[in-house]
């Protein structure tokens, strides 16, 4: 099987070719520098995203903050992840990089605040 995609670890955007047998890489083609190699070993194998989404917060400016992994994830657990973050809900004040959840899910990925959040009055 081939597989086809873009690499989106740096700006020349190339077009690899991946030549897969089952879950066995064969042959990676069509990539100008290393990055693009790597990127196309990692998202055939274990394809990882970061997760941006939003929590609950009481007390807040606003009713829901905005958090992301400072890392990325298994793609395969995002869901899963999703439906942890459901579950939150904080109290305000929060700053900015607060760790919301530490490792979640065994990722070694912390979910952490992406902006602060004052306590309204």
């Amino acid at each position: 099987m081939i597989k086809e995609l873009i690499s989106v670890n740096c700006p020349m955007g190339c077009r690899l070719h991946v030549e897969m047998e089952g879950k066995q890489i064969l042959s990676i083609t069509g990539n100008s520098c290393p990055r693009g190699k790597a990127y196309a070993e990692q998202e055939c194998i274990r394809p990882e995203r970061i997760l941006t989404t939003t929590v609950r917060i009481q007390n807040g400016t606003h009713r829901v903050l905005p958090v992301i992994t400072d890392k990325a994830i298994p793609l395969d657990q995002i869901m899963e992840a999703m439906e942890e973050a459901r579950k939150i809900s904080l109290e305000a004040p929060v700053k900015e990089g607060d760790v919301i959840v530490s490792n979640i899910l065994g990722t070694d990925a912390n979910l952490i605040a992406s902006r602060s959040m004052d306590k309204i009055s």
